[in-house]
């Protein structure tokens, strides 16, 4: 090559850099939070080629336009569906705020606050799958179970058995599960083939088939976790159907163990967990179960005992426009009086999550996270690791549940009578770029039952202090920095 054409082939590459560097600032800050677009500019500037690459596979953190209508749709039928007379026997006892919290979740999730519910925790891992399969085995229409991953194995094959012997006795089941996680699981061929010789209905949840005509960004996930029984029963929190150590090899050799919290609900709100099931079978199969496998909240035993406890489902997720459930944090953290406590094992939040939990502890409130000691997932357990400063210095209690567990469970308690419990961690992927389930409950009888599981976590558990965090090597909180940096690509 000689001199003249390699000032030709330079002088075109720089106009190429300058054209990327232009349009990025055009594109990219176009209805995106500015910590995210700072984010993929940074890397755009920096490592241009590579960095537009990246954007153009994962940088639009939007399902199909056809697919967020079909959600729309999905509203307005739930919505038309809908209860038509009041299921709150008394809101007299209400906090004067939490009115305007399930009214800003009904506007966004389309589902109403109920009351006349139950919920029990579960917090011992095989005991919440034996739990599932009993009431499996009392179905007599429908069983609905949709899990992120969904694994046969050791832990699970009496769930599995449960399905099949609901199937010999005429019952329905369909099954809901993501594509690509449960497609990584050691066993996922063999699942397949189990749900297929017992006779379920099942489907991948947002299947990333390109050639079969089913594509979108591939980390847009469907992170729910719900089983329904007969519209009478339901179940939701963060445990996916698989063994507790995922059968994944690196969490085998350094001996890993998940630790769950889920909650067995009847009542009318089961109602709503259904509508979810329901909503995301037809996203998939365009299949309506509306007429068939629904029972209506007006239908379901109402429980007019003392400790009836008044629930809200609340879906979110990609389809959706509002961010619905951090929205809703932000609200019950804001709105708190006396006391938050959050459990979530990836804790990445928003800069508005962060100042509103900040601020609840700078105005006097008891402010306690629970998060792991150890980590999963390495990028992850840094960038929540870049909070800690921050959150120790306003105040906030940090507890850390000891290796070799993994405190998976995710959930809220505000105050001394509600509390969130479902498949929404405290981090930018749940809010953003996963679908998620969350049910709201006002209730003392069961904020009673998280503070019983917020103690074992402590008593297990160790706090981590101020003067702990500033003995920190420097070379940790530098990772920490990259990795809170790398996780605002949304």
């Amino acid at each position: 090559m000689n001199a003249e054409t390699a000032n030709i082939v330079g002088g075109v590459l720089i106009l190429v850099d300058l054209a990327i560097r232009i349009a990025a600032l055009i594109i990219i800050p176009r209805d995106r939070k500015p910590t995210a677009a700072m984010a993929w500019l940074l890397a755009i500037f920096l490592i241009p080629f590579i960095g537009i690459l990246l954007f153009l596979l994962i940088g639009n953190f939007k399902l199909p336009k056809q697919r967020r209508e079909r959600q729309h749709e999905i509203d307005r039928i739930i919505a038309e569906h809908g209860d038509k007379g009041d299921l709150i026997a008394d809101r007299s006892d209400w906090p004067t705020w939490f009115a305007s919290v399930v009214e800003q979740n009904r506007v966004l999730g389309a589902l109403p606050v109920v009351g006349g519910n139950t919920a029990t925790l579960i917090g011992d891992y095989q005991a919440s799958i034996d739990a599932m399969a009993a009431d499996i085995d009392t179905a007599e229409r429908f069983v609905h179970v949709e899990f992120f991953i969904v694994s046969l194995d050791t832990t699970t094959k009496g769930f599995f058995a449960a399905m099949e012997r609901a199937v010999q006795r005429g019952v329905i089941v369909h099954v809901l599960l993501d594509h690509i996680s449960t497609g990584r699981s050691a066993t996922h061929e063999a699942t397949y083939a189990e749900l297929d010789r017992i006779g379920a209905k099942w489907s991948f949840m947002l299947p990333v088939q390109p050639l079969k005509g089913k594509f979108q960004r591939p980390d847009l996930r469907n992170h729910r976790k719900l089983v329904v029984v007969d519209g009478r029963v339901g179940y939701l929190g963060s445990q996916n159907l698989i063994d507790r150590s995922y059968n994944a090899k690196k969490n085998l050799k350094r001996g890993l163990q998940w630790q769950e919290l889920v909650a067995r609900v009847t009542g009318p709100v089961v109602t709503g967990i259904n509508a979810v099931f329901l909503s995301d079978w037809y996203a998939e199969t365009d299949e309506v179960l509306l007429e068939t496998e629904n029972v209506p909240a007006e239908q379901v035993a109402f429980d007019t005992s003392p400790d009836a406890l008044d629930c809200q489902i609340v879906p979110s997720g990609p389809a959706y426009d509002g961010e619905n459930n951090l929205r809703q944090f932000l609200a019950l953290v804001n709105s708190a009086q006396r006391q938050v406590i959050i459990t979530s094992p990836y804790f990445v939040p928003d800069e508005a999550m962060v100042y509103a939990i900040t601020s609840a502890s700078f105005r006097g409130l008891d402010v306690q996270l629970f998060v792991s000691e150890i980590g999963d997932q390495g990028s992850v357990w840094h960038a929540q690791r870049s909070y800690y400063g921050a959150l120790l210095r306003a105040g906030v209690r940090i507890w850390l549940y000891p290796g070799p567990y993994i405190l998976h469970a995710k959930h809220v308690s505000i105050d001394d009578d509600v509390a969130v419990i479902g498949s929404s961690n405290m981090d930018i992927r749940s809010f953003v770029l996963n679908f998620e389930v969350t049910m709201l409950v006002r209730g003392r009888s069961f904020v009673a039952q998280m503070r019983d599981v917020e103690a074992g976590y402590r008593a297990i558990g160790r706090e981590l202090t101020l003067e702990e965090w500033e003995r920190e090597p420097a070379s940790a909180t530098f990772l920490d920095g990259i990795a809170r940096l790398t996780s605002a690509l949304q």
